[in-house]
């Protein structure tokens, strides 16, 4: 029997997974690649070493499993969103380094469009705010500060892309014959996709002046786009899922009201709200959740937060307080609890729900009382208590009460902190079986688009339980700290001009 191949590219490393037709993983391959940062709040990636870095992680995955391209029936890619990547048509040769979500760079080109109409000036047309967080005002920023980078822009010289449509064009031959394609899901996160129609939005284009030239063709999720050739030679490029809306498939929350969070580098969270496109009055963003072959879009409400895993890495590599991520938790676990004190990690500024650039991170209620183990276990309790503020705005938007939340990504391993989850949400927190949901994901839509699989509810069947926390404060202890962190938060803004 075939497999199934996903390539997750993440922000911090790049992982092929080889599945078979239960969903089991079969093989599977990761390497890290460098975190550049030029100046404060710059973040950068090398998009050669991220094109490197998934041949080799291809190969490794063919080679731990004793599989050729043959055996592989489609290959899916799910990647960090909203990164942006500039490229000669003709050589592959990147004219910048790829910028990343998290960079602040374009504030005063997001401040810019501000002027007329406000932040939310094309939030009716993409669902989003003007923010640093997305992909168009990086493009712009691009062809204003790499020099000639405008005039070979309007010529048609080169080509612009998230990570996935990076990838999809080297995989299928580059400069020789590469398909220049993106799907729905990460083309509502470049501030440049009409929502209602699925395509670039030729107002938006003209207010960042962006030549329609650079842009890819937006495709499904669930499609054949083109052949691989190398490694994958043949295999079907069929799947296309920015990261969270590959985990919301991965958890196969096909049902509208049905919720995941996924905790990686950021926390996110998504809402299925079906075929309806709810416009969020509480600091959400209103996104494509998939869209499967010719079948309609399917949208979500999102929260995104841009520190979760990340703070846990700033607490080893910056502070140097933890060898490995791994030993948070038993240094967390020294103490009952975080001894009055709070992390809020607004590095690059807060993102869902309060879209404030102006904020930068603070530590409050320090005494000498606090220690290293304090500090870890409120690390911890940052991630947790975001969510929160996510959930929160998810209820107030589309009114619908979630009786659990689904939970994937590197930190649901963590005890400590899926407890905490639990606790402070004051529902049931679920992991599944297979955790690493936006692999999954990606693989799925691949699947589906050569038929390995049927349909999606036949997805559904291998979805199932592996660990479930339950709320275990009284709720006067969880609005006391709760209440403290809101608190917390109000100190984070207003730091930057």
């Amino acid at each position: 029997m075939p497999y199934i191949a996903a390539i997750d590219q993440g922000t911090t490393s790049t992982r092929c997974m080889i599945f078979d037709h239960a969903g089991g993983i079969v093989a599977s391959a990761q390497r890290e690649h460098a975190q550049i940062y030029p100046q404060p709040g710059w973040v950068e990636h090398r998009p050669a070493e991220i094109w490197e870095r998934t041949q080799q992680v291809v190969r490794g995955a063919l080679a731990q499993g004793g599989l050729q391209a043959s055996d592989i029936a489609a290959v899916g890619i799910t990647n960090q969103r909203e990164t942006t990547l500039v490229w000669e048509r003709a050589t592959g040769r990147p004219i910048h380094n790829a910028i990343v979500w998290q960079d602040t760079r374009t504030d005063q080109i997001c401040n810019d469009l501000a002027q007329t109409d406000g932040q939310d000036r094309f939030r009716a047309q993409t669902g989003l705010p003007l923010a640093t967080y997305f992909a168009g005002p990086k493009l712009a920023w691009i062809l204003e500060h790499v020099p000639g980078a405008r005039a070979a822009a309007e010529a048609g010289d080169l080509l612009f892309g998230t990570v996935d449509t990076f990838l999809t064009w080297w995989l299928t031959g580059g400069p020789q014959g590469g398909v220049h394609v993106t799907d729905v899901t990460n083309a509502s996160r470049t501030l440049l996709m009409n929502l209602a129609t699925l395509d670039w939005d030729a107002e938006i284009l003209a207010a960042l002046r962006i030549p329609p030239a650079l842009l890819p063709a937006i495709r499904s999720s669930s499609e054949v786009y083109a052949l691989a050739v190398g490694d994958l030679a043949g295999v079907p490029v069929a799947g296309i899922l920015g990261d969270q809306q590959a985990a919301l498939v991965g958890q196969t929350c096909f049902a509208a009201g049905e919720a995941k969070n996924t905790y990686g580098t950021g926390c996110f969270m998504l809402l299925n709200t079906g075929p309806q496109i709810i416009a969020s009055q509480h600091g959400l963003i209103t996104t494509v959740g998939y869209k499967l072959g010719s079948q309609p879009a399917v949208y979500a409400l999102e929260g995104s937060i841009a520190i979760a895993g990340a703070l846990v890495q700033w607490l080893r590599d910056n502070l140097g307080i933890i060898k490995s991520a791994s030993e948070i938790e038993t240094l967390a676990n020294e103490v009952a609890d975080t001894g009055g004190i709070y992390i809020v990690p607004a590095f690059s500024g807060l993102f869902a729900p309060y879209w404030r650039s102006d904020a930068r991170g603070v530590i409050v209620g320090l005494t000498r009382y606090v220690t290293k183990a304090h500090l870890a276990r409120a690390v911890l309790e940052a991630t947790a208590y975001q969510t929160r503020e996510v959930l929160d705005a998810m209820r107030a938007d589309s009114g619908m009460a979630l009786r659990s939340l689904k939970v994937d990504g590197g930190m649901v391993f963590n005890q400590t902190l899926m407890q905490f989850q639990a606790d402070i949400l004051g529902v049931p927190v679920v992991r599944p079986k297979v955790a690493e949901t936006t692999a999954l994901g990606a693989a799925y839509a691949a699947g589906l688009a050569v038929g390995y699989w049927p349909n999606s509810a036949a997805l559904c069947a291998h979805w199932g339980v592996d660990q479930t926390w339950t709320p275990q404060l009284d709720e006067p202890t969880r609005t006391g700290l709760y209440q403290g962190w809101k608190k917390a938060v109000t100190r984070t803004f207003d730091w930057t001009p």
